[in-house]
């Protein structure tokens, strides 16, 4: 008997041959990962942030384990868009998944320049409007902890990104997290990323000081899983399942039964990030997986499973 499960989805108008992605800042700029696993195989692949200057980030430590997770404070190293341009954009160009450009800026000018700058490449299929990361001076987080902030920037880059799919990457730790995708979706975000990690400090007992240097970094991995199922299907609940805008749902998936709790959750598609550092062809494995649950369960189009969450106990 043929198995006919279709575990293809489409993603803001772009057609992907499975729901899983690699999380921004995981995995570089995807050649990094091309020794442990077929870039092609993915639906979706995310580059690390990209800024308009090159960036050294924080100063060392910036990564900590910490129990059923770890702390990141890289603080946006990246090599700056020109030398992205010339030098990453070849590889990019030879990958069939389709390439999404964390876009990452102190201002809503360098935001848009460097949106304007990638509009025109052919390898890119769309970007990550990234206004919740917590480990910058300024800029990143403080963009999308106010609805009025959220809009005039994801309006202001909107305008600049041509064909190109516009996603808005969310901040977990807000007031009311629909007000925020609200606010982007009105502003013209094609879909919505969420969660990014969440501020948190680990301390060495011995020195009584922080272990990162930059004190705090951003908690992900395992530990803020169900948190972020929660919010993505508070977001779909309230925001996007009537406008038709798609989740992309991410936060400590390991295995494929995580990812279909996000999809179930109200996610069209799924991000698989601090995980790659542990196990670098892990996305893979969810795939096939989400593959065998579909066949068994006879479901004939993963379609059918997002937002499927029962209501009654």
């Amino acid at each position: 008997m043929t198995d006919m499960t279709d575990i293809s989805i489409e993603f803001a108008g772009l057609k992907l041959a499975n729901p899983v992605f690699t999380v921004s800042g995981t995995c570089g700029y995807a050649d990094e990962l091309a020794d442990f696993m077929d870039i092609n195989s993915l639906g979706g692949f995310i580059t690390k942030s990209i800024t308009l200057k090159p960036r050294k980030g924080n100063a060392t430590p910036r990564i900590v384990e910490t129990d059923a997770g770890m702390l990141n404070a890289i603080g946006w190293a990246n090599v700056g868009l020109d030398k992205f341009i010339e030098e990453k954009i070849p590889i990019l160009e030879n990958m069939k998944t389709a390439v999404f450009v964390n876009l990452a800026g102190h201002t809503i000018k360098e935001y848009v320049a460097v949106t304007e700058r990638l509009a025109s490449q052919s390898a890119v299929a769309g970007f990550e409007l990234n206004i919740s990361c917590p480990n910058v001076e300024q800029g990143g987080i403080s963009f999308g902890t106010d609805p009025k902030q959220v809009k005039d920037v994801t309006s202001a880059v909107k305008k600049v990104c041509g064909e190109k799919i516009l996603m808005v990457k969310l901040a977990p730790a807000v007031t009311d997290i629909c007000a925020i995708a609200k606010a982007a979706v009105d502003a013209g975000a094609d879909a919505i990323s969420l969660i990014n990690t969440f501020t948190a400090m680990v301390i060495d007992t011995e020195t009584r000081r922080p272990v990162l240097s930059n004190r705090t970094g951003g908690l992900s991995g395992p530990a803020i899983r169900p948190i972020a199922v929660y919010l993505v299907n508070k977001v779909y609940s309230e925001v996007t399942k009537d406008s038709g805008v798609p989740i992309l749902g991410m936060g400590g998936i390991r295995t494929a039964s995580d990812a279909l709790e996000f999809i179930i959750a109200g996610a069209s598609a799924v991000g698989v990030g601090t995980a790659n550092f542990i196990e670098p062809d892990c996305a893979l494995k969810i795939i096939e997986g989400i593959r065998q649950y579909c066949s068994r369960s006879n479901i004939t189009n993963i379609k059918e499973l997002v937002g499927s969450l029962s209501q009654g106990q």
